[in-house]
């Protein structure tokens, strides 16, 4: 398991959601690039040094630090498309090589290179934004139904990470709280949401709905 490549967003416009910018473009880099934990959502700031977000409403932030999404799942997308997909094109950050991204557990942790720790706190779910950039109409439709959303991770422990790093699997939690399990239960399967509440690391967003759906 390592990472493939390590990838920094270049601003673009955004005229999918009326904003000045997306940072959905990201390209990979050749040098190490630091890791840190970015604060409260709102600000822009992610875990990587060099890239940001522009929709601070919904993107960025400690519990959306860093977004992973595996080189296989990319391929499989590449043969749906019928054209090629290079790392960073879903918007990720990190594209792995031999990580089952989508079935790491919620509060699983990733010891990365030397130094750094992520913890996975999420699914990510799909926006006009990431439409738009593929230029692919039904594409939000299309890849809730595929159920292969690639994981936001927080930062535990910064540091320096650069492609080829090897990624390690430091720590799994007691339940069976999958990102893909999180995706299914807060897009087209909402009687899943009471599951996920053993999940203590997912972000509180997902934690709300599935309160909310426990009591009614």
């Amino acid at each position: 398991m390592k990472l493939l490549s390590v990838n920094v967003g270049k601003p673009r416009p955004n005229p999918w959601k009326g904003l000045s910018a997306t940072g959905i473009d990201k390209r990979p880099v050749d040098g190490p690039v630091a890791v840190i934990a970015p604060g409260p959502k709102g600000t822009g700031e992610v875990g990587l040094v060099g890239d940001r977000v522009y929709d601070v409403k919904h993107h960025g932030g400690s519990d959306q630090a860093v977004y992973a999404y595996a080189r296989e799942d990319l391929d499989g997308w590449e043969a749906e498309l019928g054209r090629p997909l290079a790392n960073g094109v879903f918007g990720e950050n990190l594209t792995t090589l031999g990580l089952d991204v989508n079935g790491a557990l919620i509060g699983e942790r990733w010891r990365i290179g030397p130094d750094v720790v992520l913890e996975v706190s999420c699914a990510r779910i799909p926006c006009a934004t990431f439409q738009g950039w593929l230029q692919r109409e039904g594409w939000i439709k299309r890849f809730t139904q595929a159920a292969v959303p690639g994981a936001y991770l927080r930062v535990i422990e910064p540091g320096d990470i650069r492609v080829s790093d090897p990624v390690e699997i430091a720590h799994r939690p007691d339940h069976d709280v999958t990102v893909a399990l999180v995706f299914r239960a807060m897009t087209l399967e909402p009687d899943l949401l009471p599951r996920l509440l053993v999940a203590d690391a997912l972000i509180e967003e997902g934690r709300e709905l599935a309160r909310r759906r426990t009591t009614t």
